[in-house]
């Protein structure tokens, strides 16, 4: 194949204890860490070590979001990305919306393959790269463990409740991955200083004929509520009174 697309989402980095704002509206996210979703990276590692066993020509990440995404997307070159592109936006997008985006960047770039995170550690959705593969009516598999390929034919080895389930699919298609796949690797200033030679395009969404229009729209955020002191009981019929008491047995 000759291109691979992988999206790298910027979130709070998972080391960070979230915050939610006084207002209720979101986030904090002045002054905190902020990463590549450690999904997206297993996504691109996976994409690397494809094009380095000569089965794919070029890696181009992609990142949606404001300006300050250039950061998550000069890592991803620093790790060995060829390009990055970046659709520049203020506003929040839903899935939809980012399945319509990338999109459009496939039918840009004519990517045959487009590895995503299972999901992200912000929203924890896990629904962009099976919309993804219904807009593009391509073949999906979702949370891969494994995989492989033989010539026009993916094969992926995916976690399900019952164990492990090998499908094949066939190219073009979207791949979603797992925490299993394997381990990102480390990056190194050499690799850090090169990255910034290499090219990152901004685009907008009417550059790409995108338009936003949320289909979900988030009008409060809560913080869960706290943790009640546990209750000490001196043996087993203390513990089933105490059970009893909360309704629960």
């Amino acid at each position: 194949m000759e291109k691979i697309l992988v999206g790298l989402k910027r979130v709070v980095d998972y080391n960070v204890r979230v915050q939610v704002k006084s207002d209720g509206s979101g986030v904090e996210t002045d002054g905190v860490k902020m990463s590549i979703n450690p999904f997206d990276e297993i996504a691109l590692e996976e994409a690397l070590r494809i094009r380095e066993r000569g089965e794919a020509s070029e890696v181009v990440v992609v990142s949606i979001g404001s300006s300050e995404a250039q950061q998550q997307l000069r890592t991803g070159l620093a790790m060995g990305a060829d390009r990055a592109i970046l659709v520049e936006t203020d506003d929040a997008m839903d899935a939809l919306t980012i399945a319509r985006i990338f999109k459009a960047l496939i039918d840009r770039e004519n990517a045959e393959l487009v590895i995503l995170g299972k999901q992200a550690i912000d929203d924890d959705n896990s629904q962009t790269g099976q919309m993804l593969a219904a807009i593009w009516e391509r073949p999906q598999a979702s949370f891969a463990s494994e995989l492989t390929f033989d010539g026009d034919t993916a094969r992926v080895i995916r976690e399900v409740d019952s164990g492990l389930e090998t499908i094949e699919v066939d190219l073009p298609a979207v791949v979603t991955v797992d925490l299993r796949l394997n381990e990102p690797r480390y990056v190194k200033l050499p690799d850090i200083m090169k990255a910034k030679k290499k090219p990152l395009d901004q685009l907008s969404l009417a550059d790409l004929g995108v338009e936003t229009a949320p289909q979900i729209k988030e009008t409060l955020f809560e913080p869960p509520a706290g943790r009640t002191r546990g209750v000490m009981v001196d043996d087993v019929a203390g513990l089933v009174a105490a059970l009893k008491d909360k309704g629960l047995v």
